[in-house]
C-alpha cells in the first residue's frame, strides 16, 4: 500500500513539475527558439505565452514542424494559448521574436506541453493499474484542479505586471508634463517681466 502511495505522489509530483512555466529575456532584435520533440504523429501539443513586461507588451512568434512548416504564427501578440495535434514526429520549433523593438526588453513567460510526456513519466503495470483506478481518477481530478489554478495565476501575474508597468509609465508621464508646466509657467512669467519692463522704458524715454 506505501508503495501505491508512493508511486501516486511521484506521479503527481512529476504532474506538476511537467506544467511549470518558464521565463526568458528577450533583448532587442533578437530571435530565441526553443524545441519540443514530438515521439508520433497524432499527439496533442500545448503551447502558451504571456509578455510580461517591456515596451507594448506585444511579440511575434511562430511554431513550425520537423518539415520547417508553419503551424501557428503571430505579430505583435501579448499572449495566446493554443493546442493542437501534431502530424508528423520529430523536434517542435517554438520561436519569438523581438525584431520590431530597437531598445525594450522584454520578459515573455512560455510553456510547452507534449502529450506523450506525461505518459512516459510514470509507466503503471497492468496490475497497478487495475487496482490504482481510483487513485489515478483522484490524479486526474487534482491535475486538471491544478491546471485550473495555473491558468488563474499567469492570468493575474501578468495583469499585476502590466499595471504595474502602466503605473510606473503614468507616473513618468505625470512627473515630465508637471515639470513641462513648471518650465513653462517660469518662462512666460519671466517674459511677461521682460515684456512690461521694456514696455515701461520705452514709455518712459517718449514722455
Amino acid at each position: 500500500m506505501i508503495n501505491k502511495v508512493t508511486k501516486f505522489f511521484v506521479f503527481l509530483a512529476v504532474c506538476i513539475e511537467l506544467s511549470l512555466c518558464y521565463t526568458y529575456r528577450m533583448f532587442p532584435n533578437e530571435n530565441a527558439c526553443f524545441y519540443g520533440i514530438v515521439s508520433k504523429p497524432g499527439e496533442k501539443v500545448g503551447f502558451y505565452f504571456a509578455v510580461q513586461s517591456g515596451g507594448a507588451f506585444d511579440i511575434d512568434f511562430e511554431v513550425t514542424g520537423p518539415n520547417d512548416k508553419i503551424i501557428l504564427n503571430g505579430f505583435s501578440e501579448r499572449q495566446g494559448e493554443y493546442v493542437f495535434t501534431s502530424q508528423l514526429a520529430g523536434d517542435h520549433k517554438f520561436c519569438f521574436s523581438n525584431t520590431m523593438s530597437t531598445f525594450a526588453e522584454k520578459m515573455v513567460d512560455f510553456e510547452i506541453n507534449i502529450e506523450h510526456e506525461l505518459k512516459e513519466s510514470a509507466p503503471l503495470s497492468e496490475t497497478s493499474e487495475q487496482v490504482l483506478t481510483p487513485m489515478e481518477q483522484s490524479l486526474n481530478y487534482l491535475a486538471n484542479k491544478l491546471n485550473v489554478i495555473q491558468k488563474y495565476a499567469r492570468y493575474f501575474r501578468t495583469r499585476q505586471n502590466r499595471n504595474h508597468s502602466t503605473v510606473v509609465s503614468t507616473e513618468s508621464k505625470v512627473f515630465w508634463f508637471a515639470l513641462f508646466e513648471s518650465i513653462l509657467i517660469v518662462t512666460m512669467s519671466v517674459l511677461q517681466v521682460v515684456f512690461i519692463r521694456k514696455f515701461f522704458s520705452s514709455t518712459k524715454g517718449r514722455i
